[in-house]
């Protein structure tokens, strides 16, 4: 049948016929069940870290609406028997027009955080961009890859050493771009968070880019890292402490008598972003390597033209899923006109608030040439590990094809503006 050439059709007929062959799937289709089972699987702290978004989240919401926005006019009578969901972008050929984003401190979500993601990327062929907030380094989730495709994302460190070295290791580690996200300067004031008193970097947890890497190091042995008084001994402190020791390379007695640990989050804390950075500083970044790099955090047009001015590979729109700045502009809404901005000179790629196969379908024909998928792998990844995150890009894949097909395209290129209306 010639159906069965569409991978859409085979993921259905798997989920379907699932459970009469004995192999249930591990994790909800739907998001809204997704994301309720991933709740429940989570602690207090490691939810409000992943769902909670800053203020009163204003922009998270705004993320969500925004796609209503616009409705899908799908045209008739078109042979989709076979569709390509192939997207090009800096001369590599991917499967679908999707990544992984970077998501930070994935050890809340699951114990084997960023390996099962690597893991379930490589096995799809779908890239992952390692975070610069990771729990596992970039060498040892390059290590479990072989040749799939890989991204860097980048925080700016007050020590352009330390950035230095970053680049270098992840063109080591086979990585295709590196993506700097300049909307963290400074982390959005976040009331989930505050109200728990809980920021995971302050237990050790998160940096292992960081402990991993040689200049890091050589920081915490300068008077940048050196440790300030002992806190005063409490049930919560000593708690950190505990983690701190888990967390930090090494035997774990050997690290809670140590000062590293406690060395190590201070110089994190004080190194990791540098707030005064400029578009004048990117040329700095430009003369490290010769992979493509995108900004990311991209949501305004005279952004996105300095961009190109400064000689950058492309930019990301995205509002950090609404985690920065509360009552921000939705992703989605500033993309379209960014991609008149840009108008085909640099490929666009898009974030924050993508949960389903229409709202890729949607970024797509407004001018995203690929978006990032976030939160709902790490709810995936939370319930199940490596084999949710597998499922919920084959689901993604399999929505979006569909949608693809049904609104009466064949190939990624034929989705354009024409095939929407405003609602």
């Amino acid at each position: 049948m010639a159906s069965e050439k569409l991978f859409s059709r085979k993921r259905q007929t798997n989920i379907f016929l699932g459970s009469l062959r004995g192999k249930n799937r591990t994790i909800p289709v739907s998001f809204d069940k997704l994301h309720e089972a991933a709740k429940k699987k989570m602690s207090e702290e490691t939810y409000a870290y992943i769902a909670g978004s800053a203020g009163r989240e204003i922009t998270k919401e705004a993320n969500r609406r925004a796609f209503k926005q616009w409705k899908i006019a799908p045209r008739m009578l078109k042979d989709v028997s076979e569709c390509n969901t192939e997207v090009s972008l800096f001369g590599q050929r991917y499967p679908i027009p999707f990544l992984l984003a970077p998501i930070g401190v994935l050890d809340m979500a699951h114990p084997d955080a960023d390996s099962a993601v690597a893991k379930a990327s490589a096995e799809e062929n779908v890239p992952f961009i390692f975070s610069s907030q990771a729990s596992v380094d970039m060498e040892a989730c390059s290590s479990v890859m072989g040749d799939s495709p890989r991204w860097f994302q980048l925080y700016w460190s007050t020590s352009n050493d330390l950035v230095e070295s970053f680049v270098r290791r992840a063109e080591s580690c086979g990585c295709e771009a590196i993506v700097l996200t300049l909307d963290t300067t400074m982390l959005g004031w976040r009331p989930r968070d505050l109200d728990l008193d809980y920021l995971p970097f302050l237990r050790g947890r998160g940096i292992a880019q960081y402990t991993s890497d040689p200049v890091f190091r050589e920081l915490m042995n300068t008077s940048l890292g050196d440790a300030d008084e002992p806190p005063k001994l409490t049930w919560n402190s000593i708690k950190a402490l505990i983690k701190m020791a888990k967390n930090y390379p090494g035997g774990f007695w050997s690290n809670l008598v140590s000062e590293d640990p406690r060395r190590a989050v201070k110089t994190f804390i004080e190194c990791y972003s540098r707030p005064s950075l400029t578009w004048d500083d990117l040329s700095f970044l430009r003369s490290l390597t010769d992979l493509p790099i995108l900004l990311k955090g991209i949501l305004n047009t005279n952004d996105a033209r300095k961009a190109i001015e400064r000689n950058m590979d492309g930019i990301i729109v995205s509002n950090h899923g609404g985690r920065q700045v509360d009552g921000a502009v939705s992703a989605i809404e500033a993309l379209s006109d960014i991609s008149k901005e840009v108008n085909g000179d640099i490929p666009i790629l898009m974030d924050s608030g993508i949960r389903s196969g229409s709202d890729m379908f949607k970024a797509i024909a407004l001018g995203a040439d690929a978006v990032l998928l976030g939160r709902p792998y790490t709810y995936a990844l939370a319930i199940a590990g490596k084999q949710g995150v597998q499922e919920v890009i084959q689901n993604y894949r399999a929505d979006f094809e569909l949608t693809m097909a049904l609104s009466g395209c064949r190939s990624v290129d034929e989705i354009n503006v024409d095939r929407l209306q405003s609602a």
